[in-house]
């Protein structure tokens, strides 16, 4: 596996972990929209935890959901996978760590290593693929009530919170992907004398060398 792509890889997937981090905490995941009306004297916010309302003098008033078994099912839903993706980027990360080739840490087995940096690729992929989900499938009700004209009540947009989810799930899949595709190329080779081969001009070695003994037979 080539070391710089280890790097970029953790580099992405480290980026995506910590905007899930920036994600989750955020009040804006759904707006109240202000299409159809004339005058707005009030703006009503949420995320996965609280709902917040703004008036127009610039006060915010925000309350926690008082209970968890009343929130819709998406809802719940959105938290467990965020929560997830969270516990898989931190693993990717420590993973992928381990198993770069700079680092000292779990010895000179550089078989071992590109399983552990695949296997860290395989954590990034599921913390983006959990925090897809979870944002598209928040955005997906939001979208539904939006354009439904029997719904009676508040209806929401986009919040910025959702499109930061989705770039963060796109960097951690494309650094996952990056480590599990190098993790099947060759680990270099690195003889008693210190000279660096790859594992198929190692093969190729022996086989000319081989033929060699043969002809001289």
């Amino acid at each position: 596996m080539d070391p710089v792509v280890e790097v970029v890889a953790l580099f992405l997937g480290f980026l995506g972990w910590v905007m899930v981090g920036i994600t989750i905490p955020n009040r804006y995941w759904k707006v109240s929209t202000v299409d159809g009306n004339v005058i707005t004297t009030s703006t009503i916010y949420e995320n996965l935890w609280m709902s917040c309302a703004t008036d127009s003098t610039g006060v915010h008033n925000c309350r926690e959901f008082p209970s968890l078994l009343a929130l819709s099912g998406y809802v719940q839903a959105s938290r467990a996978l965020m929560i997830a993706s969270v516990v898989m980027g931190a693993f990717g990360i420590v993973a992928t760590m381990i198993g770069m080739q700079c680092c000292r840490v779990g010895g000179e087995n550089l078989t071992m290593k590109g399983r552990l940096a695949g296997t860290g690729g395989a954590f990034f992929l599921l913390q983006g693929l959990c925090t897809m989900i979870s944002v598209s499938w928040y955005a997906f009700n939001i979208t539904q009530v939006f354009f439904d004209p029997l719904y009676p009540g508040t209806k929401y947009e986009l919040g910025e919170a959702l499109y930061i989810g989705w770039c963060s799930a796109i960097l951690a899949i494309c650094g996952g992907s990056c480590l599990l595709c190098a993790s099947h190329l060759p680990y270099p080779y690195r003889n008693t004398n210190g000279t660096v081969y790859s594992l198929g001009a190692q093969s190729q070695r022996k086989t000319g060398s081989t033929y060699d003994k043969n002809a001289y037979v």
